[in-house]
């Protein structure tokens, strides 16, 4: 009898979820001690503190919430695949080629550098399209 698992594509799954909370704690970074009238983290309104950012923190929240946007995608993209019956290690691979990519477009966002962030978001789609049609034969 065959069990079910958890494979690498259902990982970076996970790992694309937790992508947007890492670029909230990066625009949040260092802010958490400081009195609130100082332009510490406000708790008590957070979207309003970060729509109030500047610089890298507001670059971080926009990566915080082009993450959120791309997940659906890539959540349904990941599904799709594995209900066609994709091969797992091309799958897998592909999976991993596209959270490389989100990583290294946030990390780009967030250092202004616009021009390449824009390629490797392109980049990150072209493979996630190749992960929806993973499976199709």
């Amino acid at each position: 009898m065959a069990y079910p698992h958890f494979t690498l594509a259902y990982w970076c799954v996970l790992v694309a979820a937790l992508l947007p909370i890492v670029c909230a704690g990066m625009a949040k970074w260092g802010m958490f001690g400081k009195p609130r009238r100082a332009g510490g983290f406000d708790n008590d309104n957070p979207r309003a503190w970060l729509a109030r950012q500047t610089d890298w923190r507001a670059r971080a929240n926009a990566a915080q919430a082009n993450s959120f946007e791309a997940l659906p995608f890539f959540i349904g993209a990941v599904i799709i695949a594995h209900q066609l019956g994709a091969y797992q290690t091309r799958l897998d691979i592909l999976a991993l080629v596209y959270i490389v990519l989100r990583m290294v477009f946030i990390l780009l966002y967030v250092a202004n550098m616009a021009n390449l962030r824009s390629l490797v978001w392109g980049l990150a789609l072209v493979v996630n399209v190749a992960i929806l049609f993973a499976g199709y034969r």
